[in-house]
């Protein structure tokens, strides 16, 4: 079909900036064509990544970092194009976005443009340009004072509809998806969608975070297209209320979660959310499986540019460097104690109320420690209180800036990590690389990348004095220096990267696409 290219797009005074519109509605269904790039063998395919955030452009948790670094690790193998709302920045992004037509709404989901950018190494990523719904101030759920989005259901039905339409041949294009890589509640639905319209296109359904589920009054169905006959218990029904994330785990081909142990957690009554029922069944028929994220090379901290100076394994003079750069960026005084770090979002989940406990602790240990994030209105203000008991010992920024959270990894001596649940977590690995230790709660991904005593410190219990116990390990060993930098030599030796998850996904790909084994073989296999 025909396009019409959007130049040098931009906002003007936050108005909504002119585009050139294509006046095609895309036909009802076209058949699939061929890759436009080569194609490696017949395990390769093509894989529409369905997300909404992306740290190209957008970023809000761990998503944006895997929406941004898995599809380009398994772009080696596979033809991977990503699927994502135009939001703000990407409209005001230097990046010219081709408009390819139109996708036709549903119920009450409107209709929308769609557009797309090819990153400078290749990235295709399409975009659903529909300004009132996604050209707004705010992060891609919530607005500036942290409250959802009223029509988020809205929304994110349109996300998962686009990609039923793309998977089913009925966005017009020359590229058709032969499977749908779907992430968190905000893309359940899609798989819904090819259900209820009997498109037989397979999707893998990634939980990054179950707690999270997209939960909203029955009454909503009908605006949302979900049949009637779907709101049951066994289907899209949660307690009384239509569940986003339901419709992702009854109805994808297979789930996927981002560490073994977390995949293990959720089918049970602790972790499970009220959905362990519904998991464990769909384990026992081998359909969950648990496949680490990783980083990517440019967590490196011999060529990170970020950092005020580059260093290397055993460079130890060259972290000083950023740590004496983090304690001037936080008001902190001059000090030979440990540096602690906190780069998190700050909510309920992530145990800052143990940190907060824990502060007085450390501080009169000789301990310092640095915190930067967003979230919820009490822990920021607990922070900034925290902050002013203890100035020139805590520092605290409310916000995320990317370079000021390397320079923190890169500096600090050690990462806190206390999370109550952490499905697999990033930042105990960015943390590793930049040879800070983390300190975590043994959970979920943390447990799985974090080795008690060799690359970090783990505590079992969720509580105060369990959690510092473990933080006295830590100063204890920062004391006995060559224990010390023995650890954090072996911190910085790990890699958990990308590349490691290239073969399992090929794997699980290839047994959705063909059917040919179960996937729980298909992943040992794998292994």
């Amino acid at each position: 079909m025909g396009s019409v290219a959007l130049h040098g797009v931009s906002s003007t005074q936050g108005m909504t900036p002119v585009r050139y519109v294509s006046d095609k509605v895309v036909p009802h269904l076209r058949p699939a064509g061929n890759d436009p790039v080569a194609r490696d063998g017949d395990d390769s395919f093509r894989i529409l990544f369905v997300t909404p955030e992306i740290a190209d452009f957008v970023k809000v948790g761990g998503l944006g970092d895997v929406s941004s670094a898995l599809p380009r690790a398994l772009a080696s193998r596979h033809d991977v194009r990503i699927l994502i709302p135009a939001y703000r920045e990407m409209i005001a992004s230097d990046h010219e976005i081709e408009i390819l037509g139109k996708l036709p709404g549903h119920a009450e989901i409107p209709a929308c443009e769609l557009g797309k950018i090819t990153c400078s190494d290749g990235l295709v990523i399409y975009l659903l340009v529909c300004p009132e719904l996604f050209e707004r101030e705010g992060n891609p759920y919530c607005d500036e004072t942290g409250i959802g989005w009223e029509d988020n259901d809205i929304r994110f039905a349109r996300l998962s509809l686009a990609a039923a339409q793309l998977a089913s041949g009925r966005a017009g294009l020359d590229w058709q998806p032969e499977l749908l890589h779907l992430n968190d509640w905000t893309c359940g639905l899609a798989a819904g969608y090819l259900h209820w319209w009997g498109v037989e296109v397979p999707s893998i359904f990634t939980i990054h975070n179950l707690a999270y589920q997209g939960l909203y009054d029955m009454s909503r169905c009908q605006a949302l297209g979900v049949p009637a006959s779907a709101f049951n218990m066994h289907e899209v029904e949660y307690f009384g209320q239509l569940s986003f994330m339901k419709a992702g785990l009854v109805y994808g081909s297979h789930i996927t979660t981002v560490s073994a142990t977390y995949a293990r957690e959720i089918t049970t009554p602790q972790f499970g959310c009220g959905l362990n029922g519904l998991l464990d069944q769909r384990a026992a028929k081998g359909e969950l499986s648990g496949i680490p994220n990783g980083i990517d090379d440019s967590w490196d901290p011999r060529t990170d540019t970020h950092l005020a100076q580059a260093f290397a394994m055993n460079d130890w003079r060259g972290k000083r460097a950023n740590a004496e750069h983090v304690r001037r960026l936080f008001g902190l005084g001059v000090s030979s104690g440990p540096l602690f770090a906190v780069v998190s979002r700050l909510v309920h989940q992530k145990g800052l109320d143990l940190t907060i406990g824990a502060a007085e602790s450390i501080v009169r240990a000789g301990g310092q420690i640095v915190f930067i994030g967003r979230g919820e209105m009490p822990v920021e203000k607990a922070l900034r209180n925290l902050a002013a008991r203890f100035p020139g010992a805590i520092g605290v920024n409310i916000g995320f800036d990317e370079g000021e959270a390397r320079c923190m990894y890169a500096g600090s001596d050690f990462l806190l990590m206390p999370s109550r649940f952490e499905p697999c977590g990033l930042s105990q690995m960015y943390a590793q690389r930049f040879g800070s230790l983390p300190i975590a709660h043994r959970t979920g991904g943390l447990a799985d990348t974090i080795e008690d005593g060799v690359t970090g410190f783990l505590f079992d219990e969720m509580t105060l004095e369990s959690y510092i116990h473990a933080i006295q390990r830590a100063i204890t060993v920062f004391r006995a220096t060559d224990l010390f930098y023995a650890m954090r030599r072996a911190a910085m030796a790990g890699r958990y990267h990308w590349r490691q998850s290239i073969e399992p996904y090929s794997q699980l790909y290839r047994t959705v696409v063909r059917g040919s084994e179960t996937p729980h073989a298909a992943l040992a296999a794998a292994r």
